[in-house]
């Protein structure tokens, strides 16, 4: 007679998950509480087993052997998961506190709008490769061109812009939001070129998979899409 120490695994793994610490240390409890009291009606199993083998057939040795080693993987994989579980845990609370010091600082952010204020909007422009053509095409609330504006030859990267708000007919644009693209080329052949737009960094919102912050102008914004800090 063997046991089947599979369902260990089955019964006890918890599965990966983030959040604060509060709830991961709430996971953590409930899912020691059920290793442990697998291991222990196992371990009743094999210790009954052994008191009431038959003397004259008595349990194999190695048999007996592999199921303890079974037990001694169970139980490395509930204390792996545990200790990752804790793990997630804290990576998510720095996360959360690092992205704090970035609240009042400004950003560039993925985004489409312009600001357009004292004379002046900061824009930005991701470039999957290096370009000979960089095109930048503003428009107003009703979608009409306002401004066109061609930034050349860049490198792949971020290149930011401001722009001052004339028009194309030479008269000073008004206050507010406009919405940009960007157009960019290598020779004949496109080149992506995600737009970026700027604001200031109003407030953090941790999360379970990760925080957020809100940028004015744009909204909420998952901390790994901050492309650039001012």
């Amino acid at each position: 007679m063997s046991l089947d120490f599979s369902a260990i695994t089955a019964a006890s793994a918890t599965p990966l998950t983030t959040g604060t610490s509060t709830t991961g240390t709430s996971s953590t409890a409930k899912s020691s509480d059920s290793a442990v009291g697998s291991q222990d009606y196992f371990l009743k199993l094999l210790v009954a087993q052994m008191n009431n083998q038959d003397p004259l057939n008595p349990m194999d040795s190695a048999q007996m052997t592999s199921q303890l080693a079974q037990l001694n993987t169970v139980q490395g994989i509930n204390k792996l998961s545990t200790q990752l579980d804790t793990l997630l845990g804290d990576v998510t609370s720095s996360q959360s506190l690092q992205a704090s010091s970035l609240v009042g600082h400004n950003a560039l952010v993925p985004g489409t709008t312009l600001a357009l204020a004292n004379g002046q909007a900061v824009g930005g422009v991701s470039l999957a490769g290096d370009v000979d053509k960089l095109a930048i095409t503003v428009k107003d609330g009703s979608g009409t061109v306002v401004h066109t504006a061609e930034l050349g030859k860049q490198s792949a990267g971020l290149v930011n812009f401001v722009w001052d708000g004339t028009t194309d007919t030479g008269t000073a644009a008004a206050a507010g939001t406009y919405s940009f693209t960007a157009a960019a080329s290598l020779a004949s052949s496109k080149v992506v070129a995600d737009t970026l737009s700027f604001g200031q960094v109003s407030s953090v919102t941790p999360g379970s998979n990760g925080a957020t912050v809100f940028v004015t102008g744009v909204g909420n914004v998952a901390l790994p899409q901050v492309k650039q800090i001012f």
